[in-house]
């Protein structure tokens, strides 16, 4: 049942995007340095700016990296010496590494302490000094991070990134061994950005010359279409009191007119370009799963209100207060059960690849050969294991066990002295067990098809069973991670054919800058106008929403009453695992792409059509049109031709976030 998950064929044509070359060199250099002072303290702002803006610091983050390779190609090209693949995966690599994280750092805690809601919730009283201060201290003391209370707060943030460094060394390094040395698996996501690296490192090759003039057109296009949503409201807003949008940012909100006649239905629509070029990128059936996942919520919620499940919604509520409110009544439950199904799947999918391996191995052997050859392989995978390639600059798989073994350790004792009752033991079974089973099963699914596993609802659960009171405790750095994504990092430095040194060493360069950079314009930002608010108009609407779905899961732990305990109904838990795996069953029994349950899934998570939209409509153009007039060459444009885009709104974001902080910091000089 299981056979169509490993063997799609859109799947298989991602696998063989790109081989490892026979040669590795290093990409560590001056040029390192210098990159790690020019993202620090010009493209970091950027990032942060369009997170607060837009909510693209996930995409502009990725511009930012193309942005950083680009304008240090163009200098080396101008001093007659262009860019190694190898140094081009630096930048790339030391880019991400400098990748803001305005929605998790210091500015988001401000706000948790500051939020009416969670305020009334009695969370914010209960929020540790070291993850901000209260709410009266910080209005005391005005928009500053440069105060003694956020002391305490600053160096937590400190240690955990840098600790969380490390970690990319410890199981994640080992697990990436494990699945591509020992087991071969392909990795097919991986090329996505290793292609894009080759782009800019190949521009004088005429037989790749295809990717630097996709890279230029979707440059191009993201220019002309930032300029519009991005330029024109950070431009006016800087100069009046209220930014000019020409393209409502983040969403239009229907929802109010839309329930008139659908009820409980959130319905927002999003006009951001870039998502058809996320259409485009995606596996198709993944996106068709997505819309087909909206369609349902679509109809289901007006039945569901009908007979008084979404008893909660109120006519003109809002998209926000619509999606918390069916949250409350139904969602919240269902959608757990949704990933528990999926979790169940990915598991079925990696014992059913063991599983046909061990049949094929008894199949070409005989009863007595089959026992030998099963040991045989076992001690050529443990060879292959534990051998180091030099010429990847490979270092012993025990370090990176004795590096996950410290800092696991590290966390569950730091946990326990900031908050007395922690249930430490829970985490110590996790390390030992939980963790690395859930990493290797990522890992298996990363190197397999590009899917990640989740198992919902784990911290929680163990919160609530430990009888512990209070809100300090989902504070605690708890650790709790999975570290199978991390393989694919690794897959990218092999295809580009760096040094493992490089990357490394590239971390201590980069880890100093960005740390510092983070928390001074963390401060410009808040400086400049509070967060949220008008001017920075995705959180001043997202942000509301997390708060409440944040102070939601705090109230399990609560003393007295609990909306969480409240919401959460078992029965539409049952329906959403015993619906998803059911829909998974019935599409691997009709040999139906798999892709489309994951989709499916995703859009009943996600409810409303503010992203689906553009990115369906970027799949079907891309498969109806462009697939058939380039055939599967087109599957090679895409990820360049996305890359340029994000370059191209990058820059326009670069610009338009200079220009808002001079015209800031100059306001009290002209007035």
């Amino acid at each position: 049942m299981f056979k169509n998950l490993a063997q799609d064929k859109e799947l298989e044509q991602y696998r063989k995007l790109m081989e490892p070359p026979d040669e590795f060199a290093e990409g560590f250099g001056w040029k390192t340095v210098v990159g790690a002072v020019f993202l620090g303290f010009l493209m970091t702002p950027g990032t942060m700016y369009l997170s607060l803006v837009t909510g693209m610091g996930g995409s502009m983050g990725e511009a930012s990296r193309w942005m950083t390779i680009i304008l240090f190609a163009e200098i080396g090209r101008r001093s007659l010496k262009d860019l190694r693949i190898q140094e081009i995966y630096i930048l790339y690599f030391m880019a991400g590494l400098a990748l803001g994280g305005a929605n998790e750092g210091l500015l988001w805690n401000q706000y948790l302490v500051r939020s009416e809601y969670a305020q009334a919730m009695g969370v914010a009283q209960e929020v540790p000094s070291w993850i901000a201060p209260q709410a009266s201290e910080i209005e005391r003391a005005g928009r500053t991070f440069f105060t003694r209370a956020w002391v305490p707060p600053i160096l937590f943030l400190v240690v955990a990134t840098v600790i969380d460094r490390f970690n990319r060394y410890g199981l994640g390094y080992v697990l990436y061994r494990l699945t591509s040395d020992v087991e071969k698996l392909p990795f097919p996501m991986a090329p996505v950005a290793a292609s894009g690296i080759t782009a800019l490192a190949n521009t004088r090759d005429e037989k790749q010359a295809w990717r630097w003039r996709c890279f230029s057109i979707g440059g191009i296009i993201g220019m002309l279409f930032g300029a519009i949503y991005i330029g024109v409201p950070a431009v006016t807003g800087a100069i009046l009191a209220k930014p000019l949008q020409l393209i409502p940012i983040p969403w239009v909100d229907l929802t109010p007119v839309v329930g008139k006649f659908l009820r409980a239905v959130p319905f927002n629509l999003t006009f951001d370009l870039g998502l058809v070029f996320v259409g485009m990128v995606l596996p198709f059936w993944a996106v068709i799963g997505g819309a087909l996942g909206v369609v349902i919520v679509t109809i289901a919620n007006p039945i569901l209100y009908h007979y008084g499940i979404l008893s909660s919604w109120q006519p003109q509520m809002n998209v926000i207060d619509t999606i918390f409110s069916n949250k409350l009544d139904f969602y919240l439950s269902f959608e757990v059960g949704l990933l528990g199904a999926i979790a169940l799947v990915s598991f079925g999918e990696v014992f059913a690849v063991f599983f046909r391996a061990m049949t094929a191995r008894r199949t070409d052997r005989s009863g007595s050969a089959a026992q030998p050859g099963l040991r045989q392989t076992f001690r050529d995978g443990w060879l292959r294991l534990v051998t180091n390639n030099t010429k990847r600059g490979d270092f012993s798989i025990f370090i990176g066990i004795g590096i996950y073994v410290v800092t696991s350790a590290f966390w569950i004792t730091l946990s326990a002295v900031l908050v007395p009752g922690f249930p430490w033991g829970f985490f110590v079974f996790y390390a030992v067990v939980y963790t690395p089973l859930i990493s290797y099963t990522t890992a298996k699914l990363e190197g397999l098809c590009g899917q990640a596993l989740t198992i919902p609802m784990v911290r929680e659960v163990t919160y609530i069973l430990s009888d512990y009171k209070g809100v300090k405790i989902w504070f605690a750095p708890a650790p709790l991670p999975n570290y199978g994504t991390a393989t694919v990092e690794f897959r990218i430095l092999e295809l580009t054919g760096t040094r493992l040194r490089s990357q490394i060493l590239t971390q201590f360069v980069t880890l100093p800058v960005v740390l510092v950079s983070m928390i001074l314009f963390s401060q410009l930002m808040w400086y400049m106008a509070d967060v949220p608010s008008d001017a920075y108009p995705f959180v001043q609407k997202m942000w509301e929403l997390q708060v409440k779905n944040a102070c939601l899961v705090y109230s399990s732990t609560q003393e007295g009453g609990s909306l969480f305990m409240e919401a959460w109904r078992w029965g539409y838990f049952s329906l959403g695992l015993g619906l998803g795996t059911g829909l998974f069953l019935l599409l691997s029994a009709l040999g139906l792409p798999t892709l489309l349950v994951f989709g499916v899934v995703r859009g009943l998570g996600q409810g409303t059509p503010a992203n689906i939209t553009f990115e369906l409509a970027g799949a079907l153009i891309g498969r109806l049109y462009f697939r058939r007039r380039f055939g599967d060459m087109w599957m090679r444009y895409t990820p360049v031709l996305m890359a340029g885009f994000s370059c191209g709104m990058g820059l326009i974001g670069m610009v338009s976030v200079a220009f808002t902080i001079l015209t800031k910091m100059m306001a009290p000089l002209i007035f």
